[in-house]
C-alpha cells in the first residue's frame, strides 16, 4: 500500500513526475544552503507556554499546539473521523511522543514546512515508531530527514476529511512552505511569518521574500495563523519602533504583555490582525514605516521591506 493510502492522507499535484511516494494524479489550479547545526536565531531563553487545543471550523479536525525546546511550538493535526495524526514540523521527537500519548494518537504523517534541524530533528525518531509518512518541501527534498513525499506550490494535500493548499513562501529559506488548510480556516506557516514579525532571511532574497508574504496576506483575514516560535513579546517592541503611530497596534501590544505576564501563548493569531499591526506585511502600506527605516519615495517594496528586516536583523530595543 502507498503511504498516504487508507491512513488519511493522499496528494494531488501538478506534475505526476515528481517522485513522490504517495497517490499522484492532475491537480486543479490553486485558489488564490542548508543548516546543519542550531540556527542563530533560535534563543536559549526559558519561555513560559502551555499546551492547548485549537478549534478548527470543522468539527473532525484538531490542533493541538504544545510547547517544544525554548522557544518552538508543537503541532499535532488530527482527524477525528479517520484516525490520520500529522505533526507539523518536528522540533523534538519526546515532546512529540508525550503528546501522542497524552491524546491517544497514532501518527501517521510528519508534514515539514523547512528544512532547519528546529523543525525536522524528530523526524527520524518519530518515522522509526512506525508506519509514518514524511512530506516536505521540494526544493529541499535532499535536506528533510526521512522525506517520502516531495511538494511544492499549488499542490494539494488531503488529510482526513480536508484538503490543504501546499503555498510557495520561501525567504527564510528557499523551499519554504506553508501548509493552508481553507476549510478549516487555518494556516501553518512554519518560521516565515510570526506572530508580529517573519524569519530571518538566511537563504532567499527580499523580492522573493517579499512575494511570500503578499501571497500569505491574501488569505481571508479569519485564517488562524500557527507560526512555529513565540517571539511576538520581541517583534512588538521592533514593531512599535518602526510604526509607534499604529493605534492598533498598540492596542495588541497591550494584550500581548498581559498574555506573557501570565504565562500565556500569543500563538496562534489571525491574519487580519497580522494585516493591521505586522510591520512585513505592512511596507507598502505604511508610509511611517518607510519613513522610519529610510526608504525613499518611489523606492520598490521589496527594496523596503529588505530595509525593515536589516533594521529587525539589528533592533537590540
Amino acid at each position: 500500500m502507498l503511504p498516504g493510502i487508507g491512513t488519511g492522507l493522499t496528494t494531488t499535484k501538478k506534475f505526476a513526475t515528481c517522485a513522490i511516494a504517495a497517490l499522484v494524479q492532475t491537480s486543479l489550479p490553486s485558489r488564490s544552503s542548508g543548516l546543519s547545526n542550531r540556527p542563530a536565531f533560535a534563543r536559549s531563553s526559558q519561555l513560559s507556554m502551555s499546551s492547548s487545543s485549537c478549534p478548527t471550523s470543522s468539527g473532525t479536525f484538531k490542533v493541538h499546539q504544545f510547547p517544544c525546546l525554548s522557544d518552538n511550538y508543537g503541532y499535532l493535526i488530527h482527524d477525528e473521523s479517520t484516525g490520520a495524526t500529522a505533526a507539523i514540523d518536528t522540533p523534538d521527537a519526546d515532546a512529540y511522543k508525550r503528546e501522542l500519548d497524552r491524546k491517544g494518537w497514532k501518527l501517521t504523517h510528519v508534514l515539514n514546512t523547512h528544512h532547519h534541524w528546529d523543525h525536522t530533528g524528530g523526524n527520524l525518531e518519530l518515522k522509526s515508531a512506525g508506519d509514518v509518512t514524511v512530506v516536505g518541501p521540494a526544493v529541499e527534498k535532499e535536506k528533510i530527514p526521512g522525506i517520502d513525499s516531495a511538494l511544492g506550490e499549488g499542490d494539494t494535500l488531503t488529510f482526513g476529511g480536508t484538503n490543504a493548499r501546499v503555498m510557495d513562501v520561501g525567504g527564510h529559506t528557499n523551499g519554504h512552505v506553508a501548509f493552508y488548510f481553507p476549510d478549516e480556516g487555518a494556516v501553518f506557516v512554519g518560521d516565515s511569518l510570526f506572530s508580529l514579525g517573519c524569519g530571518r532571511m538566511f537563504e532567499g532574497t527580499p523580492s522573493q521574500y517579499w512575494k511570500s508574504l503578499q501571497n500569505l496576506r491574501s488569505l481571508p483575514d479569519d485564517t488562524t495563523v500557527y507560526c512555529a516560535h513565540e517571539y511576538t513579546e520581541s517583534n512588538a517592541k521592533f514593531a512599535k519602533s518602526v510604526e509607534p503611530g499604529n493605534a492598533e497596534l498598540i492596542t495588541r501590544i497591550d494584550d500581548v504583555m498581559a498574555k506573557r505576564s501570565r504565562g500565556e501563548p500569543t500563538v496562534p493569531s489571525k491574519m487580519g490582525d497580522e494585516k493591521k499591526t505586522n510591520p512585513f506585511l505592512r511596507v507598502d502600506i505604511s508610509e511611517e514605516i518607510r519613513s522610519n527605516v529610510g526608504a525613499t519615495s518611489g523606492e520598490p517594496d521589496d527594496v523596503v521591506f529588505a530595509k525593515v528586516r536589516k533594521a529587525k536583523d539589528n533592533f537590540r530595543g
